[in-house]
């Protein structure tokens, strides 16, 4: 059916009469099983090859969606806190804000007292400033007051916080030091309404502070 080179001879009629149909198709049978046998030998290896590495590959891919579902629900519980976070501080913040002014306004008869924060979009980056306004003064820094002002802006802050979010015990040292006999006063007969829901633990040499006390503890240097 063909010459050693591969190519194909040309045939008369007598040659193309003179040759056996059947062997030749024996030979073509054999021909294109052979050629079968080789070509499925040489493909099953590339698709074994192939359905391995799919199989690794849906293996990765299934732990990469599993991590990237787990990190997005991490992220959403994160988020979910944020904003929670965010929430509860504003709120609170507006409150203790509030609380403090009308607390100084009452220390003082009449002064002024604000919280605000430093960066707005983001308040727990800059944190806050506390800013008061003595009576017939002008606005200014915690830092910028001197020891008494600093004093009745400071114990204002607390009672506001305590009036925000009570806690059962205080314990104050010498609260009073850096105040005048009116200052006392005032703050004496405050704490003394508060203890009504909560107990106060306060050292003073003040008259007007320890007498309101409903104990009194005195401590002699012998």
């Amino acid at each position: 059916l063909g010459s050693p080179d591969g190519t194909v001879p040309k045939l008369t009629r007598e040659d193309v009469a003179e040759l056996d149909r059947e062997h030749i198709k024996f030979t073509l049978t054999n021909l294109e099983q052979k050629q079968l046998s080789t070509r499925t030998d040489i493909n099953m290896h590339v698709i074994h090859d192939y359905k391995e590495k799919l199989k690794k590959l849906e293996g990765e891919r299934a732990v990469l969606d599993a991590a990237r579902e787990t990190m997005e629900e991490h992220i959403a519980v994160l988020d979910n806190m944020r904003r929670d976070r965010l929430v509860e501080f504003m709120d609170g913040f507006e409150k203790i804000g509030l609380g403090l002014k009308e607390m100084y306004q009452m220390i003082t008869l009449g002064g002024d007292a604000s919280l605000d924060l430093k960066d707005s979009m983001d308040p727990f980056t800059q944190g806050i400033q506390f800013m008061v306004r003595p009576p017939k003064k002008s606005w200014k820094q915690i830092e910028n007051l001197s020891g008494g002002e600093k004093t009745l802006a400071s114990l204002s802050l607390v009672f506001a916080l305590h009036h925000y979010r009570p806690t059962p015990l205080y314990v104050m040292d010498e609260i009073d030091a850096a105040l005048d006999f009116r200052n006392v006063s005032i703050i004496a007969h405050y704490i003394k309404d508060r203890t009504k829901n909560a107990q106060f633990v306060i050292i003073s040499l003040r008259n007007n502070m320890f007498e309101l006390g409903d104990r009194l503890i005195g401590i002699y240097k012998v």
